[in-house]
C-alpha cells in the first residue's frame, strides 16, 4: 500500500498478535467473544463475565493507497476514523453508514447502508479481500478467490464465522462539498416512483445525483434527498449547533435547496441520531442551547440507552404516570422497491411511529450473499423506524408483526435488533444450510455462538 496513516503496518502486526495470544488465552470450555467498549446493537444480550478478545490494536487505519483508490483497515476501525484518514486524499468509502462509531469490520458482518447505496450497494460489497480470525483460531486471508465460501457468508454473519482484523477496500473520490436538493411529495406512490426513476437513470431531472434517501413524516408528507457532490465552494449549512437536520428537511411544496461541507455531509444524521435525540430532550432549543456540541452524537445517545436497559428508567416512568411498559420497536427492513409504497402505507396506517427513514439500494454484485439473500439486478428500500410503542400482553408482538408483513412481502430485516422467527423461518431467510455448512467448515467446535442463537434466542 502506500502512505502509512493511523496504527500503521507495525502496530497492527502487534495488534494481531495480541489477538491471536487473547484467544489461545481463553479455555477451550469458554465461549468467544469481542471485548468492545462500544455497540450499535440493540438487542438484548446474555450477560458474560469471561474475558473477551483483546482488540485494542485492530482500531486503526493501517495504510491508503491513493493510486489504486484502496484502503487497508482494522476491523475495529470506525467510519469516523476511516473517513478522516481518506478524505484528505479526496477520498472516501463506497458506503460510509450514518453513525461515527460504526466500524468497518462490524459494517461488513453486521450489513450496513447509506444515502449511496442506490448506485454502490452495500459495505461488504467494495471489500477485495480481508483478514479473519474463525472459530476455530486460524488465520485466514480470506476473498472471492481466497476460502469463497467464507468470504460469501461472512456478510450478516454477526461475528459467528468469525472476526475481520483487517479489510481491503475500494475507495471512491468525492467533492468538498454536496448540493442538496429536498423534494417533498404529498403521495407516497409518487415518493417511491421518482426513487426509481433515480435509480435508473442516476439523475433526476437532468441532473445527476450521486446520494439518494429520504424522510416520511406521514402520508401527505414525505421526501426524497438529493445529494450532488462538487467543488464550487459557496455558503454552507450547520446541524451540530442549534439547528437539526430533519427539521431542515421540511417545507410546502417543491424542492429546497441546501450545502453541506462532504465531512458535515457523511455525518448529518449522527448529530442527532436521526430525530432519536428528541428522546433526551436534546431538540428542546432551551435545553440544546447547554447540551455540550461533543456529546450531541449517537455514541453518547447510546450510553443513555444502556443505562435505561440496565436500570428501566423509561419503564419505571411509565408506572409512575399509571401507564404500562413500552414495546421498543427500532428496525432496518428491506422490501423490493415495487412493494415499498404498499408497505409505507401499512405501516403508517398500523404502527404508531412517525418519521421514517427509507433508504433505496441495489447491489454492485451479481453474486449470492447466501446470509442475507436480497436479489441482484433488483432495486429495494431500506425503511429505517427507531422507537417504541404500548407493550401488549404477547412480548414483542408489534415487532413480530412487522416481521410478518416484511416476509409476506418478498423483504428482510437487519438483525442488530431484536427478531421473533422461528428457527424454520430464520433459515429460509438468512442462509440455513450453507450457513451450518460454513460454520462447520470454520467454526468446528462452535467456540463462536450461533447465528440464531445469537440474533433471535435470549441467554
Amino acid at each position: 500500500m502506500g502512505n502509512g496513516v493511523g496504527a500503521g503496518e507495525a502496530a497492527h502486526a502487534a495488534g494481531v498478535q495480541r489477538l491471536l495470544d487473547s484467544y489461545r488465552a481463553i479455555p477451550t470450555s469458554a465461549p468467544v467473544r469481542l471485548a468492545k467498549p462500544t455497540s450499535n446493537l440493540f438487542r438484548h444480550r446474555a450477560k458474560n463475565t469471561a474475558p473477551g478478545l483483546d482488540t485494542s490494536g485492530l482500531t486503526g487505519v493501517v495504510a491508503v493507497d491513493p493510486a489504486t483508490r484502496t484502503a487497508d483497515v482494522a476491523g475495529m476501525c470506525t467510519y469516523e476514523d476511516l473517513v478522516a484518514a481518506t478524505l484528505p486524499y479526496g477520498l472516501s468509502p463506497l458506503v460510509v453508514p450514518q453513525l461515527k462509531t460504526i466500524t468497518l469490520g462490524g459494517a461488513v458482518t453486521g450489513l450496513g447502508i447509506e444515502s449511496a447505496s442506490f448506485r454502490n450497494g452495500l459495505p461488504h460489497e467494495s471489500v477485495r479481500e480481508m483478514d479473519v480470525l474463525t472459530g476455530a483460531g486460524e488465520l485466514l486471508t480470506i476473498s472471492p478467490d481466497a476460502h469463497p465460501d467464507l468470504f460469501r457468508a461472512f456478510p450478516n454473519s454477526y461475528g459467528t464465522l468469525g472476526y475481520a482484523t483487517r479489510l481491503r477496500i475500494e475507495l471512491e473520490s468525492v467533492e468538498p462539498f454536496v448540493a442538496l436538493h429536498h423534494i417533498r411529495f404529498h403521495s407516497l406512490t409518487e415518493l417511491i416512483a421518482a426513487a426509481e426513476r433515480v435509480i435508473d437513470t442516476g439523475g433526476f431531472d437532468g441532473r445527476r445525483v450521486d446520494y439518494l434517501d429520504g424522510v416520511v413524516f406521514g402520508a401527505t408528507e414525505s421526501y426524497l434527498c438529493l445529494g450532488v457532490r462538487t467543488a464550487t465552494p459557496g455558503p454552507v449549512s450547520d446541524y451540530t449547533g442549534q439547528r437539526v437536520y430533519y427539521r431542515s428537511i421540511q417545507h410546502p411544496e417543491g424542492v429546497l435547496d441546501d450545502r453541506l461541507t462532504i465531512h458535515d455531509y457523511f455525518w448529518r444524521w449522527d448529530t442527532d441520531w436521526f430525530w432519536c435525540s428528541r428522546a433526551f430532550g436534546a431538540q428542546n432549543p432551551r435545553l440544546r442551547r447547554w447540551w455540550p456540541r461533543r456529546l450531541r452524537r449517537s455514541s453518547f445517545y447510546w450510553k443513555l440507552i444502556g443505562y435505561d436497559q440496565r436500570f428501566g428508567v423509561a419503564d419505571r416512568i411509565e408506572r409512575l404516570n399509571g401507564r404500562s411498559p413500552r414495546e421498543r420497536v427500532v428496525q432496518d427492513i428491506e422490501v423490493p422497491i415495487e412493494r415499498c409504497a404498499e408497505f409505507l402505507d401499512w405501516f403508517l396506517g398500523t404502527i404508531p411511529i412517525e418519521p421514517l427513514w427509507i433508504c433505496p439500494l441495489r447491489l454492485r454484485d451479481a453474486a449470492a450473499w447466501p446470509l442475507y439473500p436480497i436479489r441482484p439486478q433488483r432495486s429495494y428500500v431500506n425503511v429505517g423506524f427507531w422507537s417504541s410503542v404500548p407493550a401488549g400482553e404477547e412480548p414483542g408482538a408489534t415487532n413480530r408483526l412487522i416481521e410478518e408483513k416484511v416476509s409476506e412481502l418478498g423483504g428482510h430485516k437487519s438483525l442488530y435488533s431484536e427478531s421473533f422467527y422461528d428457527r424454520e423461518e430464520f433459515d429460509d431467510l438468512y442462509g440455513g444450510e450453507t450457513y451450518r455448512t460454513v460454520k462447520k467448515t470454520y467454526d468446528p467446535n462452535g467456540r463462536l455462538l450461533d447465528l440464531y442463537a445469537k440474533a433471535v434466542q435470549r441467554r
